[in-house]
């Protein structure tokens, strides 16, 4: 694999880190990146607003990284910044609490060689929870091809383990900055509805979990975001009638969940502003299943 050579002008891979306070865990993304067997084109790190430190150790210990700082905006403003800035034609995102193996995108790179076509490439992932490899639950497997279906009930794609050529977010667009959360969620649902997507079935990666800063710690009933996704995509009118079964069949399921557990922690009142706010969704499913 590491003696692999495809044209360089076919596979120039721009790395997107977006980072905000996390100089503990930097460095090991960082390095992760330039010790890739495959040279990447470039490496942008978007500093999201960052008081620990980040851009001065940057400048200071890894001077080679293009770095990009801006106020606190969330990781969705970050990536697009990372992703308007970069002048490769594939992207490889990588969160900055996660690292990759040596080896990650010369297997992408030579998996989506032998298998043209392909505009979204992911992997498998080793997890780490608390510092200790912990084994992903059945939910959890990774797919390829025609994926929509494996991703309506839960994020089905690591960001970290993503390579998207840069054509496909000018189709389909970039991440939603007005999701808090679930935003990877949101993008893949809108590429697997439209095209197939290429799985190399082997961890090219370690995916950390279980520390304070992770949006799930900070948005414990992720659903929400998850049922604003779903309306979103079912509203868009790009889905099949197959497809359009199966995403009103999810936002059901999930709307009824968080429905009755508001109502059993007396939020009676945030129900109800949930189902005015997907009212015409519920409507068409009404109607339809």
């Amino acid at each position: 694999m590491d003696s692999f050579h495809p044209p360089a002008s076919e596979y120039l891979v721009s790395v997107i880190i977006p980072t905000h306070n996390r100089l503990s865990r930097l460095p090991a993304a960082v390095d992760s990146v330039l010790e890739q067997t495959y040279s990447t084109h470039e490496l942008i790190v978007v500093d999201d607003g960052s008081t620990d430190g980040t851009a001065q150790w940057l400048a200071r210990e890894r001077p080679s990284v293009t770095v990009i700082r801006q106020d606190n905006m969330g990781v969705s403003h970050a990536r697009n910044r990372g992703i308007d800035a970069a002048s490769g034609n594939w992207i490889a995102l990588l969160d900055s609490d996660d690292r990759w193996y040596a080896h990650k995108l010369a297997t992408q790179i030579n998996a989506l060689h032998n298998q043209p076509g392909h505009r979204l490439c992911h992997s498998d992932e080793h997890w780490l929870r608390n510092g200790k490899r912990v084994n992903p639950k059945h939910k959890h497997q990774k797919y390829g091809g025609s994926i929509f279906a494996h991703c309506l009930p839960l994020c089905a794609i690591s960001p970290s383990a993503a390579l998207i050529n840069k054509s496909l977010f000018e189709d389909i667009g970039l991440f939603d900055e007005s999701l808090p959360a679930c935003e990877d969620y949101d993008l893949w649902l809108r590429i697997s509805a439209r095209e197939n997507v290429l799985f190399v079935n082997e961890a090219l990666l370690e995916k950390t979990g279980g520390h304070d800063d992770q949006l799930s710690q900070r948005f414990p009933a992720m659903d929400q975001f998850r049922l604003q996704a779903l309306a979103k995509l079912i509203r868009s009118g790009i889905l099949s009638p197959s497809q359009l079964t199966l995403a009103l069949s999810t936002f059901s399921d999930k709307l009824t969940i968080f429905i009755n557990g508001a109502k059993k922690r007396g939020k009676h009142d945030s129900a109800r502003q949930l189902l005015e706010q997907f009212d015409d969704v519920v409507l068409k499913i009404n109607q339809t299943i």
